[in-house]
């Protein structure tokens, strides 16, 4: 088993900071109202999902000797008021290879197989993705 812990700390005001390995600061909001400067807890989340998809890019890629240039994601979550949850995700990945469209779909289902968040999630609430290949050098 693997364990995790982070920490987190809020001011009065709404703004709040998440430290991970000591290291690294996340600021997020905590107002009451959500504010436009920085992301929200939903947004951290989907985020998270986001995170999870795109280390197991890169984990898989370099197991199944797949290159690539650059992945991108988009994810959109859609949440209830009553019972406050969220309902859906929906994700669009997009993988720069010029590798076989098969070895890149392996990729891909290794990605949702073994994403610790991914299955959380999926467990939880819906998910329905796509993936998209595009071949060709990108720029980051």
């Amino acid at each position: 088993m693997l364990e995790y812990q982070i920490n987190a700390i809020s001011k009065t005001g709404g703004i709040a900071l998440s430290r991970a390995k000591k290291e690294i600061a996340i600021p997020f909001d905590t107002a009451s109202e959500s504010g436009t400067l920085l992301p929200n807890p939903a947004e951290l989340f989907l985020t998270s999902f986001a995170a999870c998809i795109l280390k197991n890019v890169e984990r898989y890629s370099v197991k199944l000797k797949i290159p690539y240039t650059k992945a991108e994601i988009t994810v959109n979550g859609i949440r209830s008021d009553i019972p406050p949850a969220m309902v859906s995700v929906d994700y669009e990945l997009t993988i720069y290879s010029d590798a076989v469209a098969r070895k890149v779909d392996l990729l891909y289902r290794n990605v949702k197989k073994f994403g610790t968040i991914y299955n959380t999630v999926a467990a939880s609430c819906e998910v329905k993705g796509i993936m998209t290949q595009v071949s060709g050098n990108s720029r980051f």
